[in-house]
């Protein structure tokens, strides 16, 4: 069946996403290059730019399309909680594998997009919109549980950020650091009066 112009670029868009996600976890934001990006998806670098106007681009498009996969993740994971121990132990699990290593090419693209203030205000802007769902999500999920928190949940999503990213970096370079359970103590602390 013969797919319509539209249909067309929504799959060439959809592939060069995918493409996009995985080079940038296998190869990092600076080593990916739009070439490898464009071949893996079976297109031309042109394509990328097209629907992205770049590498930056793709990267800003990757992380939103991923914000909801998460958001909805996180909402099923902290509705099934039933304590402070269980909350905490859904926010660490952010220091998997996988998303110590996307860290990783986050901390990557915040310092290769630091002197490009555009890109940086779009990077922000992405990154306040998911920081204002997460918040919402946990103070809902806190009221619940009748906790107190230390601090108030928009601070405890901005360290579970700042801790998370630094960790992962740190699980790069040194073997046999427990990210998961540093990340669990500092939630602890802040999850509590």
């Amino acid at each position: 069946m013969r797919l319509t112009r539209a249909e067309q670029q929504a799959r060439t868009h959809s592939e060069l996403l995918s493409a996009g996600r995985q080079v940038f976890l296998r190869r990092g934001f600076l080593a990916a290059t739009v070439e490898e990006i464009a071949a893996d998806a079976g297109y031309t670098r042109g394509a990328v730019y097209k629907h992205f106007g770049g590498k930056e681009g793709l990267w800003l498009a990757v992380v939103s399309a991923d914000a909801g996969t998460h958001l909805e993740g996180l909402r099923a994971a902290l509705s099934a909680t039933a304590s402070a121990d269980e909350l905490v132990a859904v926010l660490s699990g952010v220091a998997d594998a996988e998303a110590a290593k996307w860290a990783s090419v986050a901390a990557e693209v915040l310092a290769a997009t630091a002197s490009q203030p555009s890109v940086a205000a779009q990077i922000a802007d992405v990154q306040e919109q998911h920081d204002a769902q997460v918040t919402a999500l946990l103070e809902e999920h806190v009221a619940r549980l009748g906790l107190t928190p230390a601090m108030p949940a928009r601070q405890v999503v901005v360290l579970l950020g700042a801790v998370g990213i630094g960790l992962a970096l740190r699980q790069a370079f040194l073997a046999g650091t427990d990210a998961r359970a540093v990340l669990s103590q500092v939630l602890k602390s802040a999850l509590s009066t």
